[in-house]
């Protein structure tokens, strides 16, 4: 998807900070980051939203890499949240799949 911004930046049309990356996803850290460690997690194709999933073999792909992520910047012991937002009143603004890993602090529960 040309105008998709997750799009361009899985294909470096836009410079971001990678933190992991293979074959089929890619982890940056949030530009508006809503914890000490915030980083976002797509798979490389574009899929809008999580009701578009058409291969579950993405959530694995996804978590292995949200595995590796938090267990190299040492959150796993401690603990950290993932977060996927579908559609507008899900708060997705973005709208090409991505999981929000958040870490480095305690958080509350209901979130929002």
């Amino acid at each position: 998807m040309s105008l998709c911004l997750f799009c361009k930046i899985a294909n470096k049309e836009i410079v971001s900070r990678v933190v992991y990356e293979d074959d089929k996803i890619l982890a940056f850290e949030d530009i508006n980051p809503q914890a000490p460690f915030h980083v976002v997690v797509i798979p490389k194709q574009h899929i809008a939203t999580l009701n578009d999933v058409r291969n579950e073999s993405v959530y694995s792909d996804v978590f292995k890499a949200i595995g590796q992520i938090t267990k190299n910047a040492n959150l796993q012991e401690r603990g950290y949240r993932v977060v996927a937002n579908c559609n507008g009143d899900g708060g997705q603004t973005v709208f090409h799949l991505h999981f929000h890993v958040l870490g480095g602090r305690a958080f509350r529960w209901p979130p929002g």
